[in-house]
């Protein structure tokens, strides 16, 4: 990897020419002349709602401030051509090809399941094309660069050919691309806020349904921070799956017991419960004996108070009440470590040292846990001693440092 630094769009439409030259490339000679494309795509935070989206439960997304940006000139041929400002490594395919994961192709794997789903889905393209891409979200940094770079990758593949693909099936086929391509088992959260965001919104989005609902984001004097623990994660995947398996046993344990609910709720007895998410905290605490390990026991109580603070969440943001967000962050942080053990020493570092810095109102991990981030509400005015702070407290306890940014929301895929 070359060395890092801020990208503008201006400055890669410069480098597009230096690597592609001024002229559109091929010999065919049937496109007199074809534009350099800029699009942008976001990184993204997801503010409350972890683990539940598997669980029936809601999430509460924004896309950021960070971005990857692509450029794309047709070509007078069938070749495509991928580079990357960042990343070494020229790789040339051809629109006919069978397009097949392969190691030896680093990041070019991602782009080219973009092309096989689009493939799949019947898009015919008349030629080939060059593309630059170049980002500056921090890359492994679980703010999701690679659902950026997938959906800002077919986003501008789609506008450039007209393929008119609307920003729901972007999301969709960027998720198919994980699955069928990178062999990847994930959600839809990063590639829909992604390819959906928009600017001074958050989106309460049912995973399920695949429907959002916007929610301003109105954070006034607060940035969110986000801080990455820089820590290798070896566990995340056999954990995350242990963890399903626990939810499935705990809604089947309900489900049999056939418990008559008097709390209102979508149900009236635990044997039609669809999933988790669906049992209300009263409910909850009505039929919680039936379950008798308290591992399992732990892990639906997340399930369940977690998707009431996701709801709480976007009434205190409705209502302007940035504080009760704060709180609500720290109980999602507190609740995701001692029910539902997924934040290890490096997240429980950050949250509990930024819980005692000047200016922070709330923070919590965000993402899968083992590692990976937390992100924390902090006043504008508090944002680099907070960052200092940290930083130095964090590397105290765990031996090395974390990386820090403040973001603000942002658009989803565009061009620009």
């Amino acid at each position: 990897m070359k060395e890092k630094f801020d990208v503008t769009p201006e400055l890669l439409k410069k480098s597009f020419i230096e690597v592609y030259g001024n002229k559109i490339n091929g010999n065919s000679g049937k496109l007199a002349d074809a534009p350099i494309r800029m699009f942008a795509s976001p990184a993204r935070i997801n503010i409350i709602g972890e683990h539940i989206d598997y669980n029936g439960g809601k999430v509460f997304p924004t896309a950021i401030d960070k971005y990857l940006y692509c450029a794309i000139r047709k070509r007078n041929d069938t070749k495509i051509v991928y580079n990357d400002l960042f990343f070494d490594g020229s790789y040339t395919f051809d629109i006919n090809d069978n397009f097949k994961f392969d190691p030896a192709n680093d990041y070019a794997n991602f782009l080219n399941g973009i092309m096989s789903c689009m493939k799949k889905r019947g898009c015919k393209f008349d030629c080939g094309f060059d593309c630059l891409i170049a980002s500056n979200v921090p890359s492994a940094g679980g703010i999701s660069s690679s659902s950026a770079l997938e959906c800002g990758f077919a986003w501008a593949v789609s506008e450039t050919f007209g393929f008119n693909i609307s920003r729901k099936d972007i999301a969709l086929m960027g998720q198919q691309s994980e699955h069928e391509f990178m062999n990847v088992n994930c959600g839809i959260m990063d590639q829909y806020i992604i390819a959906t965001g928009k600017k001074d919104t958050a989106e309460l989005l049912d995973c399920a349904k695949i429907e959002h609902e916007y929610v301003p984001l109105n954070l006034g004097d607060y940035r969110f921070i986000v801080m990455n623990t820089k820590k290798k994660r070896r566990l995340a995947d056999s954990k995350y799956n242990e963890r399903r398996a626990q939810c499935e046993e705990g809604l089947a344990i309900l489900k049999n017991a056939a418990i008559t609910l008097k709390a209102v709720g979508k149900i009236t007895n635990t044997k039609d419960l669809p999933d988790l998410c669906s049992l209300t905290p009263a409910q909850f605490e009505e039929c919680k004996s039936a379950i008798k390990d308290d591992v399992i026991l732990r892990r639906v109580r997340h399930c369940v108070t977690e998707m009431d603070r996701v709801l709480q969440a976007v009434e205190a943001l409705k209502a302007n009440n940035l504080q009760k967000l704060g709180r609500l962050l720290y109980t999602s942080h507190n609740s995701l470590r001692d029910d539902y053990e997924v934040t290890g020493l490096e997240l429980d570092t950050l949250v509990d040292v930024a819980s005692k810095q000047e200016g922070c109102i709330g923070a919590r991990m965000t993402g899968a846990g083992f590692g990976g981030c937390a992100i924390a509400l902090v006043h504008k005015d508090k944002t680099g001693q907070f960052i200092q702070n940290v930083q130095k407290e964090y590397t105290k306890v765990v031996g090395y440092e974390g990386g820090f940014f403040a973001c603000s929301s942002g658009d989803g895929v565009r061009e620009i």
